[in-house]
């Protein structure tokens, strides 16, 4: 079974938004990293050195390959990555090898079977 890594950058509001949507559409799991900051093509607003702009969450999913692109356009409806600027970002990359995630194989063999 092949993997892919979901990286996603989403404001702190949306992230239980995202989670339940990713999960919702065949994710098993994710690492959550808060208070990301980035900076998109307009330089940050700032206040005496203080930032102005929501702090994101780094959200990082590792997916089976016939899932991934699905889950990617459904997070990113969601999170409004396209509809409404500055709101975050996902992409995903191919993982070569994974380690730890025989449990996870398991469950998705029985779920994705038909799309194999």
């Amino acid at each position: 079974m092949h993997f892919k890594l979901i990286i996603a950058f989403v404001e702190d509001d949306k992230i239980d938004l995202v989670l339940a949507t990713a999960r919702e559409n065949g994710a098993k799991g994710a690492t959550v990293i808060n208070n990301a900051r980035g900076e998109g093509m307009k330089q940050q607003r700032t206040f005496f050195g203080l930032s102005l702009e929501s702090q994101r969450d780094v959200l990082l999913m590792l997916v089976e390959e016939h899932l991934s692109r699905h889950i990617l356009e459904k997070i990113a409806t969601v999170a409004e990555f396209d509809s409404k600027p500055g709101t975050g970002i996902a992409f995903q990359i191919d993982v070569e090898d994974a380690i730890g995630v025989s449990h996870q194989v398991e469950k998705l063999t029985h779920e994705i079977e038909d799309k194999l």
